[in-house]
């Protein structure tokens, strides 16, 4: 490929002051006006200055006034820097241009044709916490059990169909199904219904009312007003739209259909909340004559990094295609390392961010570590205040300050010392048992009076039949279950009595039942939780060190130098010097879940999230896989990542520790990485000796197969039962089983099945 370079600039005189500087891919996305133009801008190619440079260059060529332009972001952070940027260029202020997120500027729309929609321009926009009361209320008088049906699923599953558009008129009776109890399109009707006769609209409601008005043939006039109002439509972050906000910016871009969208198909990472890649994919096809120009020229990165995630996301066949590249030095390739398990993992990263720290003298808030799941963190964060390294969460609170974490540790905390009335106080209705505000303050009373702890007070007011026989039934068998498995320190195990404490108050349970989309996140690491609490001898033993950590993480948290910790999602959008990339393992990283609910499309997306997660590193990136990994409560054999086997062996370094893996495995190993006879005994490292020349590191390092089964072969497997081979790679087989889940296993753990 011929890349265009800095000597092919037009020469400066030419150029206006605000266009200096433009390299020709940027130069040409400013200067094409008319007509749909679609900018594909990979990763750190200087999107928001083609942007912000366009629309001041609209202005500023007097081909629009600020008033013709319609300029839409996702964040109201972007929009600010947007606005900033051209009151720069154009040195005037931008207020009151038609420069916004998609919500703010569909509500100034739906303010003014408010009554079209059934309500008045004074409406109240609800935030997600009223919206789902609204809905428990509506649940409760259709008499729907929250238990069974929580009303959290029923309120996202409104969301996505009016991510989608669509009104409760629109919905076919069998796409909704059987959902909350065959009642959820009933739901959706009443609590439209309800909202109007509040005169309110939650945050869906902006957009698909907007779209209802636009496409009324009773409302052509207001329709045609707006062709004519935004003379040019620009859109930012276009791979991320849904299927509401392509629907509305199509209606109004009807008119002089000069429509420039700005996005990147390899950074669609959100089809979880509703994003549709395919509004991208399918914008020549929406636009026939669209232009289409490809920022390639990478300022952010060296070329060891974007040469590596521009290997990984070629093997996506849904996309447009464009390389990155850089005049930039090669710099140093990127580092694949190989560990035994999760700590060795921590440890490793430990040690090398204080390497940078104290020989090559790099700050640590130019450090970043990037995880797919949020339970990973927790083994970072213990590492980190082991070592001393100052750190922060981003996007959600520190492992142990996180409200289901607290719950949980409540919970042990009165188990061990009954006295704890706080922690008491915070579980004593969670999960919700009829205890209410007028008891525990009857309680308190009663605490108070008796000079004792709240549970003892509960226990004697329960002997003394005190409280109403309802909640004095309720609260006797709470304290026998605290008297139970108090009674059971010093002879349970400590983590099997933590969840078992868990399991038997129903803590677990309310959240494996909730259907929101971080129930999985918190399930996910409660389990984390006890996991980490092997290391140490008893229960007290671990609650001391919880609130150690707890002090240590309040005492620092103000150091204004700190590792960045967070996840791939949200690290969307930033750049650091140094990024490490923890757990690129099958299973974790690609989601096997992803891949079970979206199958070739979860995959796709999980490789964008790869792809996204290396081109944040501007100068060195880590990737690291464990051999074993402790998930959910048990202990796996973890296979290397694909998209490891996907970075090319001209950009990277590989290490891995000695004795991680074996080819005998397989003959003491089932594929969930457990021990058949002992399931919750931890495997054995292997002798180097015995390890041999069959690790299962990356394809260019060990390639052959030992069986001979191919794709498209029926092989059986003794937990999944019978499955056709989508996939060989090697040793490692991708597999589809006849439930619909698709999982990648050794060969030598499957048998073909003869025709």
């Amino acid at each position: 490929m011929t890349h265009m370079t800095a000597q092919n600039v037009p020469d400066a005189p030419n150029l206006p002051p605000y266009m200096q500087g433009l390299n020709p891919s940027q130069l040409a996305a400013v200067q094409a006006l008319d007509g749909p133009v679609l900018v594909l801008a990979g990763a750190g190619t200087g999107k928001t200055r083609v942007l912000t440079t366009r629309l001041a260059h609209l202005v500023q060529s007097g081909r629009a006034f600020p008033s013709q332009i319609l300029a839409v972001t996702f964040t109201n952070k972007a929009a600010t820097e947007m606005k900033e940027r051209i009151a720069h260029l154009v040195g005037q202020p931008v207020e009151g241009w038609a420069l916004g997120t998609f919500h703010a500027l569909a509500a100034r729309m739906l303010r003014r044709h408010a009554e079209l929609a059934g309500l008045t321009s004074s409406f109240t926009i609800l935030d997600s916490d009223d919206a789902l009361r609204l809905v428990k209320q509506i649940m409760d008088g259709r008499n729907i059990d929250p238990k069974k049906n929580p009303p959290k699923m029923a309120m996202a599953i409104i969301d996505r169909w009016k991510d989608r558009a669509l009104s409760p008129t629109d919905i076919n009776p069998k796409e909704a199904g059987d959902a909350i109890a065959g009642q959820m399109l009933g739901i959706y009707t009443d609590y439209q219904a309800r909202l109007k006769s509040l005169n309110a609209c939650d945050f869906g409601d902006l957009l698909l009312h907007s779209i209802s008005i636009l496409r009324n043939p009773a409302n052509t006039a207001i329709l045609s007003d707006y062709h004519r109002r935004f003379k040019y439509i620009m859109v930012d972050e276009y791979q991320d739209t849904n299927v509401a906000q392509y629907m509305w910016l199509r209606l109004l871009a009807q008119g002089s259909n000069n429509i420039c969208c700005v996005g990147d198909d390899d950074q669609s990472i959100y089809g979880w909340r509703g994003a549709e890649v395919g509004n991208i994919l399918k914008f020549e096809r929406d636009f026939p004559q669209a232009q289409v120009i490809r920022l390639e020229q990478n300022y952010r990165s060296t070329g060891h990094i974007l040469a590596a995630a521009s290997a990984v996301i070629a093997n996506n066949q849904g996309r447009l295609g464009k390389t990155l590249w850089s005049d930039g030095e090669e710099g140093e390739k990127i580092r694949v390392h190989g560990v035994w398990d999760g700590d060795a993992e921590a440890r490793f990263v430990g040690e090398e961010i204080e390497t940078l720290q104290n020989i090559r003298h790099e700050k640590l808030r130019d450090m970043a570590i990037l995880v797919r799941a949020g339970f990973q963190m927790r083994e970072f964060e213990e590492r980190f205040i082991q070592m001393g390294i100052p750190y922060r969460v981003f996007g959600g609170p520190r492992f142990y300050e996180r409200a289901e974490i607290r719950d949980a540790l409540a919970y042990f905390r009165v188990v061990v010392q009954p006295s704890d009335d706080l922690a008491f106080e915070r579980i004593i209705n969670v999960p919700k048992r009829g205890i209410g505000d007028t008891t525990v303050q009857n309680l308190y009373a009663e605490s108070r009076a008796k000079g004792m702890p709240l549970t003892s007070a509960a226990g004697h007011m329960v002997a003394t039949g005190a409280l109403k026989a309802k909640t004095g039934a309720t609260v006797g068998r709470l304290m026998e279950d605290f008297d139970r498995w108090r009674s059971l320190l010093g002879t349970m195990a400590h983590g099997e009595l933590a969840a078992q404490i868990l399991d038997e108050s129903g803590y677990l349970a309310m959240w494996q039942a909730d259907k929101s989309p971080e129930a999985q996140g918190r399930v996910e690491n409660l389990k984390e939780l006890i996991s980490g609490m092997e290391e140490f001898d008893s229960l007290p033993a671990f609650l001391e060190h919880v609130s150690l950590v707890m002090e240590t993480q309040s005492a620092g948290a103000e150091k204004d130098d700190y590792v960045s910790l967070m996840t791939l999602h949200g690290a969307k959008g930033l750049e650091f010097g140094c990024v490490f990339l923890p757990g690129w393992e099958e299973g974790l990283f690609p989601s096997q879940k992803s891949m079970d609910e979206s199958g070739m499309k979860g995959l796709e997306e999980e490789r964008r999230l790869a792809y996204v997660g290396i081109t944040r590193a501007r100068r060195r990136a880590y990737i690291s896989y464990a051999a074993n990994r402790r998930m959910y409560g048990n202990w796996i054999t973890a296979l290397p990542s694909r998209f490891v086997e996907e970075l090319p062996e001209d950009h990277i370094e590989t290490a891995a520790q000695a004795g991680m893996y074996s080819s005998g495995r397989s003959q003491h190993w089932d594929s969930s990485g457990r021990d058949p006879k002992h399931y919750e005994s931890r495997p054995a490292p292997i002798s180097v000796a015995s390890a041999g020349a069959s690790s299962h590191l990356p394809s260019h390092l060990t390639k052959a197969s030992t069986t001979g089964i191919a794709m498209g072969d029926i092989v059986t497997h003794a937990s999944f039962g019978q499955g056709r081979v989508i996939h060989v790679a090697g040793s490692k087989l991708d597999i589809r089983f006849k439930d619909g889940s698709t999982k990648r296993l050794l060969d030598s753990f499957v048998q073909k099945v003869d025709d």
